[in-house]
C-alpha cells in the first residue's frame, strides 16, 4: 500500500491532479490529517500519534509520499520504524523548522479569516495550535536512521525547502534528488504531470527490486 500525506496548507484532495495522471494508482490511499486526530487538538505529538496509529493499522512494507507537513510525518514515521516502510518520498519536506519564515507565516496565517482554512489541513484555531507545536521540530538526527529506498523531490522555486531537500539528500544513504524545473512549493499542484512521472518511474524501480508487481 502507498500512503500519500498531505500538506497543512491543503487537504487529501491536493493529490487529485497527480494521481489522475499515475499509471499505477490503485493501491494509493490519501488520508485526511484532520480526520486522523477528529476532535484531539492538532499538536504535533497528537497528529503523529495518530498518524503511526494509521500507518500501524495497514501493515508492514507501505511505501509513503508525503508533502511538507505530510513529509515530515512521514520521515518521522520511517526513521521510527525502519522495518515497517518500504519506500519513501520527500516532497518540499523541510527536516527542521526555518524559523524566520515560520513565524513569517504565522502572522500573515493571523490576518486571514476563518473561512480561508476550509481548503486546509486544520481549522483557524488547530492551525495555530499546530504550528505552535512545531516552532522547534528537528528531525536532523533522525534522518541518518532512515534505511528504506528514499526519493527526495523538491520544486526548483520552492527556496524555503531545497537546501533541506540536498541536505536530505546527502544525509539519507541511497536517496535520489529530483528538482523540478520552474515549480513551486506544492508540486503536486503546479506540476501534477511531471510528478506523476517521476513517481511512476520510481515505483516501477522500487517494485522490480523487490520482485513486485
Amino acid at each position: 500500500m502507498k500512503i500519500f500525506v498531505h500538506g497543512s496548507g491543503h487537504r487529501a484532495a491536493s493529490w487529485k491532479q497527480t494521481l489522475a495522471r499515475m499509471k499505477n494508482n490503485a493501491d494509493i490511499v490519501c488520508p485526511e490529517l484532520s480526520s486522523l486526530t477528529g476532535e484531539t487538538e492538532a499538536t504535533y505529538a497528537n497528529l503523529y500519534s495518530a498518524f503511526s496509529e494509521y500507518c500501524d493499522g495497514a501493515g508492514g512494507g507501505i511505501h509513503l509520499c508525503g508533502l511538507s507537513l505530510g513529509g515530515i510525518l512521514a520521515m518521522n514515521y520511517a526513521s521510527d520504524h525502519p522495518d515497517k516502510v518500504g519506500s519513501l518520498v520527500l516532497i518540499g519536506t523541510p527536516h527542521k523548522m526555518p524559523g524566520a519564515a515560520f513565524a513569517l507565516q504565522n502572522l500573515v496565517f493571523r490576518l486571514l479569516p476563518k473561512s480561508v482554512f476550509r481548503n486546509m489541513a486544520f481549522d483557524k484555531k488547530n492551525t495555530f495550535v499546530l504550528g505552535n507545536s512545531m516552532k522547534r521540530l528537528d528531525l536532523t538526527d533522525m534522518v541518518r536512521n532512515i534505511v528504506c529506498p528514499t526519493l527526495i523531490v523538491c520544486g526548483e522555486k520552492d527556496r524555503a525547502n531545497i537546501a533541506s531537500a540536498r541536505f536530505l539528500a546527502q544525509n539519507i544513504g541511497g536517496s535520489a534528488l529530483r528538482i523540478v524545473e520552474n515549480t513551486g512549493h506544492v508540486v503536486s499542484e503546479e506540476n501534477p504531470e511531471a510528478l506523476a512521472k517521476i513517481l511512476d518511474e520510481y515505483y516501477e524501480a522500487i517494485m522490480s527490486k523487490t520482485g513486485r508487481n
